[in-house]
C-alpha cells in the first residue's frame, strides 16, 4: 500500500480527508501531497505541537490534556474528530505520539505513538508502541506509513 493508492481509493469513494499532527510534524500531509492530484481528496491539515493549537484550533478539551495528557488516545480521538470537523471532511486522521530520542517516562517511553480515525460519526484512536530503540526518523515514517496503511484498510472495509 502506498500514498497512491490511498489517493486513489479515496477518489473511487468519492471521499476527502484531513489530518491532525503532533509528533510528525507534518510528514503525513507532506507524504499525501507528494502524489499528483491529491487536492481532489486531501483539504488539509494542521500541525499542532503546541496544546494551546490543540485546544483553540482542534476542539480538543483541556479537560483531556490534563487527565490523559497530550499523548493519549483520548487526545489522538479529538484531534481527529476536531480536523475532520475544521476541514469539513469525511475523514479526519491525527497523530499525536513521542519521537524522542528525549521526553519519553516510564509510563510513556520513546516510541509511543497515538493514530487517530473519525469518520461517519465514529471516532477511534491506538497505540502503535513503537521500539524505543528506533531513532526521531524512523518512528516519524513508521507513524506515518502505519496511519496511511491504517486509513487505506479502514476506507476498504466501511465505505
Amino acid at each position: 500500500m502506498t500514498n497512491i493508492d490511498l489517493i486513489n481509493i479515496l477518489k473511487e469513494r468519492g471521499l476527502t480527508l484531513s489530518c491532525a499532527e503532533s509528533c510528525t510534524g507534518g510528514l503525513v500531509a507532506k507524504t499525501i501531497t507528494d502524489v499528483s492530484g491529491c487536492s481532489a481528496v486531501f483539504l488539509g491539515g494542521v500541525v499542532s505541537y503546541a496544546n494551546e493549537v490543540k485546544i483553540n484550533v482542534l476542539g480538543v478539551k483541556e479537560s483531556t490534556l490534563s487527565t490523559f495528557g497530550a499523548v493519549s488516545k483520548e487526545t489522538a480521538m479529538e484531534m481527529a474528530a476536531g480536523v475532520k470537523k475544521l476541514c469539513s471532511a469525511d475523514i479526519g486522521i491525527s497523530t499525536t505520539g513521542i519521537a524522542g530520542p528525549d521526553g519519553g517516562t516510564d509510563e510513556k517511553p520513546v516510541g509511543t505513538v497515538y493514530v487517530g480515525f473519525s469518520y461517519k460519526g465514529e471516532t477511534e484512536a491506538f497505540n502503535l508502541k513503537l521500539d524505543k530503540n528506533m531513532t526521531r526518523d524512523e518512528i516519524r515514517h513508521k507513524t506515518v506509513c502505519k496511519i496511511l496503511k491504517y486509513a487505506y484498510d479502514k476506507i476498504s472495509q466501511i465505505y
